[in-house]
């Protein structure tokens, strides 16, 4: 698969820009292959004034491409700044970003990480659409931008063609939620599994959880959860789960909520949901397979779940999730 023919993220750096937030993009995408190892995205980097360009930490970074770059992209990416200056406090754009935002193509596809939600609202692109930024500025921002519907408690918003994402390591959740929007769940699990990281995290989970880390010495529930991972297809009770960390049920329940933030039991439905989900993108598993598999039981327990945590029945989570994937492959290999 030839650099043309690849899906082009370009990240628009900014002036105080942080590198970890940088890299993330080009992590993510730049690790994502199709099943012969072809790489499916091309990632590049591009910012108004071509050159040195500072960030937050005691280094600078040497940017070359221009703006103009923007005008080759399929999806631009916008990690946050501590030198938006104007964007941050008057929430309008600097005329040489603007100029250097109108070189985007109609159609493109936006993306933030963190407060570069403010550019995407700065220039309009938010008006009247759901979003999100960080927990920390989440007030200013709904104060700055009235008209947007913010949501401050989630890691991500994906409205289409526009998706925001919630602090820092939320644009790893976002970019791989990306990443299996466009070619699935296979390979967006792939990158995770590269990189060390969780392969999903619902956009609706809490960003911001203050609840108290174990003490080092004490037992945990990692084992546990991995041996309900093994056996999701199978009946568990709290009491087994419990046994497996020689707890009572009251001391695991408890552990469990410190750990996690949510019951044992709600985390088992999480993970079931997303077994059913792998299953219904990748296999022609049968939907009551699927339910079997995933540990529902029946078909019509499923479709209870998938209905409350996705708002769709089985069969149309399938077909919609295989017209995007089939459709994104196909501009994929297509060519452009």
């Amino acid at each position: 698969m030839d650099a043309d023919s690849r899906h082009r993220i370009a990240v628009l750096v900014l002036p105080g820009v942080i590198p970890f937030e940088l890299g993330i993009p080009f992590r993510i995408f730049g690790k994502a292959r199709s099943a012969e190892g072809d790489r499916l995205y091309e990632v590049f980097s591009c910012t108004p004034e071509p050159g040195e360009v500072s960030t937050d930490a005691d280094f600078p970074i040497v940017v070359e491409r221009g703006p103009e770059a923007l005008a080759e992209a399929d999806t631009i990416l916008v990690p946050t700044s501590y030198e938006m200056g104007q964007v941050y406090k008057e929430g309008t754009l600097p005329p040489a970003l603007a100029a250097a935002m109108l070189h985007a193509r109609p159609g493109v596809r936006w993306m933030s990480i963190c407060t570069g939600s403010y550019l995407l609202a700065a220039a309009g692109l938010l008006d009247g659409r759901p979003a999100t930024t960080h927990w920390r500025s989440a007030a200013h921002f709904q104060a700055l931008f009235p008209s947007i519907a913010v949501d401050p408690d989630v890691l991500f918003v994906d409205d289409g063609d526009v998706l925001t994402s919630a602090g820092v390591a939320s644009g790893i959740d976002l970019c791989l939620h990306v990443v299996r929007r466009d070619f699935g769940a296979a390979v967006a699990n792939e990158v995770a599994r590269r990189s060390l990281v969780p392969p999903y995290r619902d956009g609706g989970q809490a960003q911001y959880i203050e609840r108290p880390l174990p003490e080092p010495q004490q037992a945990t529930t990692t084992a546990a959860r991995a041996w309900a991972l093994s056996r999701l297809e199978r009946p568990i009770s709290l009491r087994e789960w419990a046994d497996q960390e020689s707890m009572s049920v009251r001391t695991f329940t408890r552990r469990f909520r410190e750990e996690v933030g949510i019951s044992p039991g709600q985390w088992l439905v999480q993970q079931r949901v997303e077994r059913a989900r792998h299953l219904l993108e990748g296999t022609d598993l049968s939907v009551d397979q699927v339910a079997r598999d995933a540990g529902f039981g029946t078909a019509a327990s499923m479709r209870q779940h998938l209905q409350t945590a996705l708002g769709v029945s089985p069969t149309a989570y399938r077909r919609t999730f295989r017209t995007a994937a089939v459709d994104a492959m196909a501009g994929a290999f297509g060519g452009r």
